[in-house]
């Protein structure tokens, strides 16, 4: 099969187009054709490792201190069961699903054998593979930490990042829980936002929402591109504030907000989990919630989506639609089925 190999960290062109021998499936273990993938940010923070030096070395331990252990990026898909297990119950052949192979990546490519008992979900009918494909990290995120949240109707929600793969599922699920949305972006992304049902859009390169006298129930920065410092003025008394990501000073931060104040600091990095995709579907099916897909690439062309990314990642927040896909057939006829 033809599959994208991450040759050594370093630049777009690292990735390399090459065949590899196709997956088979272990017993408890599904084959998926592979229709659908994105780029995301993460992943070129998996191709360069440019980390800070506080996690550089740790995370080169785990990964590959040279070259990924795992040599096939992707961290998102979309496709088709076309073989299954004996001893797998969940899924059958003709399923449509999406979801991540989770931390061992590997859907850049053609086929790929994942465990049923993983972060798999069947496909929504109503969204094509493109969209599904870009559902599980900026979906799964949004709802990780908005759960974490509590979000409820009523309260006033600020997306910082809104446009990007995070923060547009965060704008459409904090308003899908009766939240009153107040979303940050650059100005090229000011119609896109606010057709996504933001109550407010604020352009960032135009006016600092901290300078304001709005407070805010949840600041949710999701291209961990602001501070705590810079936003705590702007929560209410129990405000709570959510980025995406880690690092000292995020820490240092939620240690003097648990101390000094009665506000929080949530940060981390989300998980997603089966449950999750299934829980997602509901306001998908509903029409409330939908992908954002910036642009699309063939496989081939797999270095340009990442100089695309990277390019926009250098420049914050003015091109933030993080998620690219990468489109390599047609949809096929088949069987939909939904849980």
């Amino acid at each position: 099969m033809k599959a994208i190999v991450c040759t050594r960290y370093g630049p777009p062109e690292v990735l390399q187009l090459q065949e590899v021998p196709n997956p088979v499936p272990k017993d408890n273990e599904i084959l998926i054709k592979i229709y659908a993938t994105t780029v995301t940010r993460g992943d070129v923070t998996d191709r360069t490792m440019a980390l800070s030096p506080l996690f550089w070395l740790p995370t080169r331990m785990i990964f590959g201190l040279t070259k990924p252990r795992r040599k096939i990026p992707g961290g998102e898909l979309a496709g088709e069961v076309v073989a299954v297990g004996k001893n797998v119950k969940r899924f059958e052949e003709g399923e449509h699903v999406f979801g991540s192979p989770g931390w061992g990546s590997g859907a850049y490519a053609e086929y790929i054998a994942l465990p049923e008992s993983g972060v798999l979900a069947t496909k929504p009918t109503n969204m094509t593979y493109e969209e599904a494909a870009a559902l599980t990290f900026g979906g799964g995120t949004a709802l990780h930490f908005l759960r974490r949240a509590n979000i409820k109707s009523g309260q006033r929600v600020l997306v910082y990042g809104a446009s990007g793969s995070v923060g547009t599922f965060a704008v459409q699920l904090a308003k899908y829980h009766g939240a009153e949305v107040t979303a940050v972006c650059s100005t090229a992304n000011l119609e896109l936002v606010k057709s996504l049902g933001a109550d407010r859009v604020i352009d960032y390169t135009k006016q600092d929402f901290a300078n304001n006298s709005e407070r805010y129930d949840v600041i949710f920065d999701a291209v961990s591109r602001t501070s705590f410092s810079h936003c705590k003025s702007s929560l209410t008394q129990r405000g709570i504030y959510l980025s995406v990501g880690g690092g000292l000073m995020l820490i240092l931060h939620k240690l003097w907000a648990s101390i000094a104040s009665s506000k929080k600091v949530i940060f981390g990095i989300a998980n997603p989990k089966a449950e999750d995709l299934r829980l997602l579907k509901k306001p998908i099916k509903a029409g409330e919630v939908i992908s954002v897909i910036d642009r699309s690439y063939p496989l081939e062309q797999i270095a340009d989506a990442h100089r695309y990314v990277e390019r926009d990642t250098r420049k914050a927040m003015s091109q933030s639609l993080w998620s690219i896909e990468l489109s390599r057939s047609a949809s096929p006829p088949g069987r939909e089925l939904a849980n």
